[in-house]
């Protein structure tokens, strides 16, 4: 298994090889799997020649309890309270999708400009071979 630690402005990314079984199946070494907080399922990307795996982050109820401190502090009450809270909450999930949005745009500007210096650090294999 090929590994190699790369640092590029402060930032550091840890590159392997990882095999894949004859049912398409990979194995995501335990310390990807417990960095990144991972569980059940994965955001998979095709882009380019890159395949980007991302957590999936479970919705977090604090979006929800932050509207409603806000909305009491405003001073709804009652049926007036819930009318608010129900038309603030509508609001957030296309806000959050804009935003993916725009960082799916980002990503995409950067994986076009990708630059993978794996061969210039350890040469190309199959020119060596």
């Amino acid at each position: 298994m090929l590994s190699a630690k790369l640092n590029k402005k402060d930032t550091q990314m840890e590159k392997r090889r990882i095999s894949i079984s004859s049912k398409r199946q990979i194995t995501i070494p335990a310390k990807y799997f417990e960095s990144l907080g991972l569980d059940k399922e994965l955001e998979c990307i095709c882009s380019k020649d890159m395949l980007i795996l991302k957590p999936v982050k479970k919705e977090d109820p604090a979006f929800a309890e932050e509207i409603l401190a806000d909305l009491i502090k405003q001073g709804y009450t009652g049926e007036k309270l819930l009318t608010e809270f129900k038309k603030m909450n509508r609001m957030v999930r296309p806000a959050i999708e804009k935003i993916i949005e725009e960082a799916d745009e980002i990503a995409k500007t950067a994986s076009t400009n990708y630059f993978d210096p794996t061969n210039d650090i350890f040469g190309d294999e199959e020119t060596e071979a």
